[in-house]
C-alpha cells in the first residue's frame, strides 16, 4: 500500500511539472488545478508574469490602433485628392486601355483618339472575317458619358482593377447602308445542279443551297445591343439559306453530254476591222458553264466571267479600246445553250476614248477624222465649246459602237470612196457590186466613218433650206433609200437612187461620178434598186477618204491609194 502511495505523489509531482511547462510556453496563465499546488514564490512570478503580458498586449492594440487610423487620413488624403481634382481613381479600364489618374477632359480626348484609331470591330460569318471601324457600322461612342462613368466608381479599381462598359449608341440608317454595301461579298450563291467529266463520263452534281444575308435581323442584334458588340469587338451576321432552283440534274444529263461532246467555239467579230477572232475551249471547261435552272438547261453566268476576262486582256494587249462586254456575251451563249449549239458569235465592242486636239483641230474636222458624227461628240462635251479649240485641249470621244448600233452582219460590206466617187460592195469577202456614185456637196458632205445599213424605205422624201421660198418649202423624192447615219438627231443621210426635185428636174441632171447630193451617196437608179435589194439591215458601210483612212483589209485592198 506505502509503495502504491509513493508512485502515487512521484506521478502527481511530474504532471504538474509537464503542465507548468505547456502554460509557459503556450503563454497563458496556470490553471486553476494549477494555483493550488504552487507554492508562494511561485505566484509572485506568475502575476508579474501577468501584467507585463497585457501591457504588451495595450501597447500592441495601441499601435494598430495609431498605425490604422493614419492609414485612414491617408486614404482619406488619397481620395480628397482625386476628388478635388475631378480625376479618375487608379487601376480603371476602358477598351483595354487604363484611364486611371486622368482628368475627365484628358480621359475624353484619349478615348476617342483609341476610338478613332485603333478600335476595331469583326463582322463574323462562320470563318469568314470582316475587319471594320466602329463608325463603319454606325457606332458612335460617348466618350465624356464613358470617362464621368469611369470616374463615378471611385475606387473599386484598387487594387484588381475595374473595367467600365462603353457608353455606345448605334446609327441605324449608317448601319443598314453598310450591310448592304457588304451583300455582295457575304451572300454565297445557291449552286444550281450541274455536271463535270470523270475521264469519258460525264455526270451530275446536284445542286446545293447558298445563303444571304439577314440585313434586318443583324441590324436588331446591333441595335438591341450596341455595348456588347464594342466590349467584345465583334458583330455576328445573321444569315438565311437559300434552296438552288434545282438540285437533281439526272433529267438533263443527256442534253448536257451532247452539247459538251465537242469542243464549244465563240466566235468575236469587229465590224469596224472586219475581223474575226474564234476562242475555243475545252468539253471541261464548256460543261463548268452549265447548270441546270427552272427554265432547264442554262448558262452558270458567274462560270463564264473568268473566260470573258481572259479574252478581254487579250484584246487590251492588241488594241487598249476594244473588248468582249460580260452581259451581251453571257446572253449570246443562253441563246446558244437554248438552242443546242456549239458555236456563238459574240461582239467586239469598243470603250470610249480622249482625243488630245492638234493643230488646225476643229470639232468638225475631228469628227471626220474620228468617224464620229459631229453632234455625238458635241453630246459628250457638254458645256465645251468645240468651235474655240487649242492644242492639247482633250475631247472626250464616245465609243464607235454608237455608229454601228444593229447587230453587225460579217459577211457582207459596203465600201465606199469619196475621194475617187466609187462604191464596191463584197459578200463572204467576194466582189459582188462596184460602180461610181455621187456623194455630198461641199457645203453639206458626207460623213466618213463606218455605219450599217438602218432601213429601207422605197421612196423617201427630203427637203432643204435650198428649196424654200415665198410659198414655202418644197421637197423632193428619193428612190431606193437606206438610212446609214444620223446628222442630227431625226435627220438621216443614206444611200438613194435618182432624186426627183420639186421643179421636175433630176438632181445631178441623174448623173453620178462628181459630188452632187446634200450629204447622201448617190447610184444610178438601177444600181441603186440592186444594193436596195442586196443589202441586209445590219449591213456595214465604210466610208473611206483622204480625212478617215480605211479600216478593213477589204477597204485597203481595194482601194490601195486614197487621196490625199
Amino acid at each position: 500500500m506505502e509503495t502504491g502511495k509513493a508512485e502515487s505523489a512521484h506521478i502527481g509531482r511530474a504532471r504538474k511539472r509537464h503542465l507548468m511547462r505547456l502554460q509557459k510556453q503556450m503563454a497563458l496563465p496556470p490553471t486553476d488545478s494549477f494555483d493550488k499546488y504552487t507554492s508562494p514564490h511561485v505566484s509572485g512570478y506568475k502575476a508579474k508574469w501577468i501584467e507585463i503580458r497585457r501591457k504588451t498586449i495595450a501597447d500592441q492594440l495601441t499601435a494598430v490602433k495609431i498605425a490604422g487610423t493614419a492609414l485612414a487620413v491617408l486614404i482619406s488624403l488619397f481620395a480628397a485628392t482625386h476628388l478635388l481634382a475631378g480625376h479618375i481613381f487608379p487601376n480603371v479600364w476602358i477598351l483595354g486601355m487604363s484611364i486611371g489618374d486622368m482628368s475627365i477632359d484628358a480621359a475624353e480626348a484619349r478615348l476617342l483618339e483609341i476610338w478613332d484609331s485603333q478600335v476595331q470591330m469583326q463582322l463574323i460569318d462562320g470563318d469568314r472575317v470582316w475587319w471594320v471601324s466602329p463608325d463603319d457600322i454606325g457606332l458612335q461612342l460617348d466618350a465624356r458619358a464613358t470617362a464621368e462613368r469611369a470616374r463615378s466608381v471611385g475606387m473599386a479599381g484598387i487594387p484588381f482593377g475595374y473595367n467600365v462598359e462603353p457608353v455606345v449608341s448605334a446609327d441605324e440608317v449608317k448601319a443598314e447602308a453598310y450591310l448592304i454595301s457588304l451583300v455582295n461579298q457575304i451572300n454565297v450563291k445557291p449552286y444550281n445542279a450541274g455536271f463535270e467529266w470523270r475521264g469519258d463520263q460525264l455526270i451530275g452534281v446536284p445542286g446545293r443551297a447558298g445563303y444571304d444575308l439577314d440585313i434586318n435581323r443583324t441590324l436588331s442584334n446591333l441595335m438591341q445591343s450596341p455595348t456588347d458588340v464594342v466590349v467584345l469587338q465583334q458583330l455576328d451576321l445573321v444569315t438565311s439559306p437559300v434552296p438552288p432552283q434545282v438540285a437533281d440534274p439526272t433529267p438533263y444529263l443527256e442534253q448536257a453530254r451532247q452539247l459538251t461532246s465537242q469542243p464549244f467555239a465563240l466566235n468575236g467579230y469587229d465590224p469596224f476591222r472586219d475581223e474575226s477572232i474564234t476562242w475555243t475551249t475545252t468539253r471541261e471547261v464548256a460543261t463548268s458553264w452549265l447548270e441546270v435552272s427552272s427554265t432547264g438547261l442554262n448558262l452558270r453566268e458567274d462560270a463564264i466571267t473568268p473566260f470573258v476576262e481572259a479574252q478581254n486582256a487579250a484584246l487590251h494587249a492588241a488594241e487598249a479600246n476594244r473588248f468582249l462586254d460580260p452581259i451581251e456575251t453571257a446572253e449570246s451563249l443562253r441563246q446558244a445553250i437554248a438552242q443546242n449549239q456549239h458555236s456563238v458569235a459574240v461582239r467586239i465592242r469598243y470603250h470610249p476614248t480622249i482625243y488630245t486636239v492638234t493643230t488646225g483641230d476643229t470639232g468638225y474636222r475631228i469628227a471626220r477624222k474620228t468617224g464620229i458624227p459631229f453632234y455625238l461628240i458635241q453630246a459628250a462635251n457638254p458645256g465645251f465649246d468645240l468651235s474655240i479649240l487649242s492644242p492639247e485641249d482633250t475631247l472626250q470621244l464616245p465609243s464607235r459602237d454608237v455608229t454601228v448600233p444593229l447587230p453587225p452582219l460579217n459577211n457582207k460590206r459596203i465600201i465606199v470612196n469619196l475621194d475617187t466617187q466609187y462604191l464596191v460592195a463584197y459578200e463572204n469577202g467576194q466582189q459582188v457590186f462596184s460602180w461610181s456614185i455621187s456623194s455630198g456637196i461641199e457645203q453639206a458632205p458626207t460623213s466618213p466613218g463606218i455605219f450599217q445599213i438602218l432601213s429601207h424605205e422605197a421612196v423617201a422624201y427630203g427637203s432643204s433650206y435650198t428649196l424654200c421660198g415665198d410659198t414655202g418649202c418644197g421637197q423632193w423624192e428619193m428612190q431606193w433609200f437606206m438610212g446609214i447615219y444620223e446628222v442630227t438627231p431625226g435627220l438621216v443621210n443614206g444611200f438613194h437612187g435618182a432624186v426627183l426635185l420639186p421643179n421636175g428636174a433630176y438632181l445631178g441632171g441623174g448623173n453620178v461620178g462628181a459630188p452632187y447630193t446634200l450629204g447622201c451617196v448617190m447610184s444610178e437608179n438601177n444600181n441603186a434598186q440592186l444594193l436596195f435589194e442586196w443589202a441586209d439591215e445590219g449591213t456595214i458601210v465604210e466610208i473611206i477618204s483622204g480625212e478617215f483612212q480605211p479600216q478593213s483589209e477589204l477597204g485597203r485592198d481595194t482601194i490601195p491609194q486614197v487621196i490625199n
